[in-house]
């Protein structure tokens, strides 16, 4: 079933059989049909508009349009009027509205606030990040997930700002927001500033990203996790109640094992890709031109995270995005263009990392491509990929001894897992370079190795050597025998002929060393051992 046919199935009648019906029939109020229309209250966070500096009037004049959206206009500002949300304004300021069609057939009302938007000062408020949000769920078994509704007509406008929203309609009048309305440039992050400061109290277990709320729970302490789930509701629809925040019902999940996070799908078992976005990329024509093959590898690179070598699999489709490079799609390029849809069919789940376990480290580093993977032994000892990384070797890396290439892909993989690696808590990194072991203690180094032994101290790990044979992922990561060097390389090594010497030549040779003064006296050392 796909999201939005469950999304359009969701309805109170649809959830009668659910554990949680109770809970939701007691907060029915958050999950209304219709939201009241009113002047919402002070949630202690207000939209503001900052001007840049000599901004003088933001006006473009209102274009004529039909007689039909002229009516769906004027009836919307009507209903904004009568629950407080707009006034007639006399601002010097105006922007235009328009309408635009939507899906069921009903008329979205839009106003044009581009030259506003161009005199306001940006903000630059913290964004969540979708692998802190993911991570807050390490553990969990059981999920839900709201879609706020309306958002902006729940904050109020600063006072002073009230005169920048004006906008005007094709029936001649002008109008005023009081409350944040949908067009303005900040909008989306004072919205997302507004939750988070309203629902800080519950982001252990709900965290939030703009208008989506994700409720995670798993059995503690003798509750079940459909009991420990119940709770964490109630303490979130109570927060919303006091706040007066609404959820969409027909957008919302409940009690499942799994759901959708930011374009990703999380469950009891870890993470995996979104088949819609997978079958997208798998759906995809092979490219024709560069511009088509940026387009897929855009697709393709978001979903990197769960492909093993990922940038070993594309280099030769990323070679023809040099500028240089001529438009050949030869065998290889085809062979990489499925070896990537091929990966993402056959994507693993990732585990969610758990900060209160210990991680551990695999790299490895082939002739043109570095990679990593970040791991973690789960709950019944099972070794489990967190994150998988990896990228192709600069021209002068490629130069690199092998020993090097090796150091460079451990430090690329503590600069990638930064964020979970930093700390007291010590971890391993594998290896299938014995020589490391004692690389990074060596006082016998290079400048370049000196720049990294600095980066490593911060630090606290100890690197073992597993061989090739055993260390499979992290051999997989870098390696694989179709990106052996062709003859076309910059780089590339030929041999032109090769010959076996005869038992006479070698009989030569043998007797010239016992005629050279310099030889005899070598071989006469080397015999004494």
């Amino acid at each position: 079933m796909s999201k939005k046919e469950r999304f359009d199935e969701q309805s109170w009648d649809s959830l009668k059989s659910s554990p949680f019906y109770e809970v939701l029939r007691e907060y029915r109020d958050v999950l209304p049909d219709d939201i009241p229309a009113e002047l919402p209250q002070d949630k202690g966070v207000q939209h503001e508009i900052d001007l840049v500096p000599g901004t003088k009037y933001c006006v473009t004049r209102q274009w004529p349009l039909p007689r039909e959206q002229v009516k769906a206009i004027d009836d919307f500002f009507e209903s904004r009027r009568k629950a407080g949300q707009v006034r007639e304004s006399k601002s010097p300021h105006s922007a235009p509205t328009f309408c635009v069609k939507k899906a069921q057939g009903s008329w979205r009302i839009v106003h044009a606030y581009n030259k506003l938007n161009d005199a306001t000062v940006p903000a630059q408020p913290p964004k969540p990040r979708k692998d802190v949000i993911i991570d807050s769920m390490a553990l969990s078994t059981i999920f839900s997930a709201l879609d706020l509704r309306d958002g902006f007509y729940q904050i109020l406008m600063r006072e002073s700002d009230i005169p920048l929203t004006a906008v005007s309609t094709p029936s001649g009048m002008l109008w005023e927001w009081l409350v944040m309305p949908q067009g303005l440039k900040n909008a989306p992050a004072t919205f997302n500033r507004c939750v988070t400061h309203l629902l800080r109290s519950v982001r252990d277990f709900a965290p939030s990203y703009f208008d989506d709320v994700f409720i995670h729970s798993r059995a503690v302490d003798g509750k079940s996790e459909v009991e420990m789930h119940k709770e964490h509701l109630r303490r979130l629809f109570a927060l919303m109640r006091k706040h007066k925040l609404y959820a969409n019902l027909k957008k919302c999940i409940f009690g499942a094992s799994e759901i959708p996070v930011l374009g990703c799908l999380v469950g009891k078992n870890g993470v995996r890709p979104d088949p819609g976005k997978v079958r997208v990329i798998n759906e995809w024509p092979t490219p024709s031109n560069v511009k088509e093959l940026r387009q897929f590898l855009g697709l393709a690179t978001y979903l990197c995270k769960y492909v093993s070598n990922y940038a070993g699999k594309i280099r030769p489709l990323s070679q023809l995005l040099k500028k240089e490079a001529a438009w050949v799609r030869t065998a290889d390029c085809q062979q990489a263009f499925d070896a990537v849809n091929q990966g993402l069919t056959e994507a693993p789940i990732l585990a969610v990392a758990d900060q209160d376990r210990p991680f551990h480290v695999v790299c490895d580093a082939s002739d043109f491509a570095i990679g990593c993977a970040l791991m973690q032994h789960d709950h019944e000892g099972r070794d489990r990929v967190v994150y998988y990384q990896s990228r192709q070797l600069k021209p002068a890396e490629r130069n690199y001894p092998v020993h090097d290439k090796e150091l460079l892909a451990m430090k690329y993989a503590l600069a990638k897992f930064r964020v979970y690696l930093l700390g007291s808590r010590p971890f391993v990194v594998y290896t299938d370079h014995a020589s490391l072991r004692t690389a990074i203690k060596s006082p016998h180094i290079s400048q370049r190795m000196a720049r990294w032994l600095s980066f490593f101290a911060e630090y606290n790990f100890q690197v073992e050597y597993k061989p090739g044979r055993l260390n499979v992922v992290a051999d997989a990561l870098s390696r694989r025998p179709d990106y052996a060097v062709h003859k076309t390389d910059a780089n590339a090594i030929g041999v032109a002929r090769t010959s076996t010497p005869s038992s006479s030549l070698l009989d030569d040779v043998r007797s010239a060393y016992t005629k050279d003064a310099d030889a005899k006296q070598l071989l006469d050392y080397l015999a004494a051992f």
